[in-house]
């Protein structure tokens, strides 16, 4: 088993970064007042929240992706409804910002590693070596459709061509030799061509020739990141990423999953020192637990419910929001009940396993229980079963013992930050991103978690990883 882990002085190990959202990662949080609603304004919203996690010395900011969209999801992600593009995203706040990481997500099925190899590399000079990808290797029909795909391959297939193609991405990184442009003018000569190599790589489901056409990156390689949704990622990241964003459910899950996850990348020769594991939270923080408890109340009670729209003008909503979708979860009927409606507690004896735990997902998210002096209700149910997001309730007090239990217990390397939602800007209103730097980061600082300022230039630096060397380097010295 891994054991607990130490925490130095200055702090500095713990990772935070933010997921960014504009629309919010709860699915109703843009009716919020002060709230951001219009993606016609992202671009001051980006800049704003990339701000204000810079000024708590946050690690990176990560932009997930997904290459289609729909109506469907106005009233389950409606971040995915219309965003920026994710490297255009970073490019953007790479001239804003200084010190923050820049983590893009690109799909490995639906791009050539040439043209992202050559951005990256762009955006990480032009950065000053802040910029990361997250390979991501999940397709699904609509966005294979958008790119003339009429069947989506297997993922086992999809994750070994995306090994291939992070293995052309580094390759053609390491294509420029550091010291390849010697600029001698009064020989004319600019460059060694000796220090730039061809790649010349061939494989299943991938090829590039090279070299690029872009030195060498600052960082070397940027950071690769890998989502860890299936047994396949999973692998991916093992084998070829240096970041897994991982999402146990519990706790006694993510430490067997971190064992087990640093465990695989020492078997495959590699520092498990060098391979972070950063899970997703959405904290919801208060000046105190009650108030927290109050913030989130009121995102409950905006999320609409099928059993409450008018029959002449109803929301197109989600099922799994309605009292027949409840009932299915509880083991009960439910029906003569309002949404409001307190669980009188001989109903809820009745509650099977999976009712059970519904209930303490809304205690520990509400501090409600059946019968007390906050009652659960109903609609708290409802939502608790519909929006499974990893919701953290509470003071700074209590979102800090969560993370110093995670991290000192060797589940997780560190935690990326979903904001339930995102401040207009100029609205004058403090979102869940700034709740989170004014409440959190301070109290993490207190305890030794977090370090007080970044001591490093590049996002290597911030996640304590080595500056990747060049592959041709290394035969040269084991040549000699």
């Amino acid at each position: 088993m891994v054991t607990e882990k130490a925490v130095t002085e200055d702090g500095g190990h713990l990772i935070l970064g933010a997921t960014v959202r504009t629309l919010g990662a709860w699915p109703a949080g843009w009716r919020l007042p002060g709230a951001h609603s219009d993606p016609r304004q992202d671009p001051a919203v980006l800049r704003s929240a990339a701000l204000t996690a810079e000024a708590a010395g946050l690690d990176f900011l990560f932009f997930g992706d997904w290459l289609a969209t729909a109506a469907e999801f106005e009233h389950t992600d409606p971040y995915l409804l219309a965003r920026i593009e994710p490297f255009a995203a970073i490019s953007y706040l790479s001239a804003i910002t200084e010190h923050i990481g820049l983590v893009a997500s690109v799909s490995s099925a639906h791009s050539e590693p040439y043209t992202i190899a050559r951005a990256a590399a762009s955006i990480d000079i032009l950065s000053g070596g802040r910029a990361a990808l997250c390979v991501a290797t999940g397709a699904e029909a609509r966005s294979a459709s958008n790119f003339g795909w009429a069947t989506v391959h297997s993922d086992a297939d999809r994750s070994a061509a995306a090994g291939e193609f992070i293995d052309v991405l580094r390759g053609l990184w390491d294509s420029w030799e550091d010291e390849a442009f010697v600029s001698d003018a009064e020989s004319g000569r600019l460059i060694d061509p000796s220090r730039l190599h061809p790649l010349g790589y061939v494989g299943a489901y991938r090829a590039s020739t090279g070299p690029l056409n872009v030195i060498r990156p600052p960082q070397g390689h940027p950071p690769i990141a890998v989502v860890g949704g299936s047994v396949n990622a999973r692998q991916l990241a093992v084998r070829d990423a240096e970041l897994l964003f991982a999402s146990p459910r519990t706790f006694a899950e993510a430490v067997e999953q971190y064992d087990a996850v640093k465990r695989q990348v020492a078997l495959v020769g590699r520092d498990p020192e060098a391979f972070r594991i950063v899970t997703p939270v959405m904290p919801i923080v208060g000046a105190t637990r009650e108030e927290a408890w109050d913030a989130y109340d009121r995102l409950v009670a905006l999320v609409p419910l099928p059993d409450e729209q008018p029959a002449d003008a109803p929301l197109d909503l989600p099922a799994n929001r309605s009292f027949r979708a409840l009932a299915s979860v509880l083991g009960v009927p439910v029906a003569g009940v309002a949404a409001d409606d307190a669980v009188p507690a001989r109903v809820a004896a009745r509650f099977g396993a999976l009712g059970a735990q519904l209930l303490e997902v809304v205690r520990a998210r509400s501090g409600r229980t059946v019968g007390g002096d906050r009652a659960v209700t109903y609609r708290q149910l409802i939502v608790a079963h519909a929006v499974t997001a990893p919701v953290l309730v509470g003071s700074a007090v209590d979102v800090a013992d969560h993370f110093e239990r995670w991290f000192r217990g060797s589940a997780v390397d560190g935690f990326t930050i979903l904001s339930a939602f995102t401040a207009e800007a100029g609205s004058g209103t403090v979102d869940s991103l700034g709740d989170f730097t004014e409440l959190v980061v301070p109290e993490l600082r207190r305890r030794g978690l977090f370090r007080s300022g970044y001591e490093g230039a590049t996002l290597r630096d911030h996640l304590g990883l080595p500056v990747a060397p060049n592959s041709h380097l290394r035969v040269t010295l084991r040549a000699l």
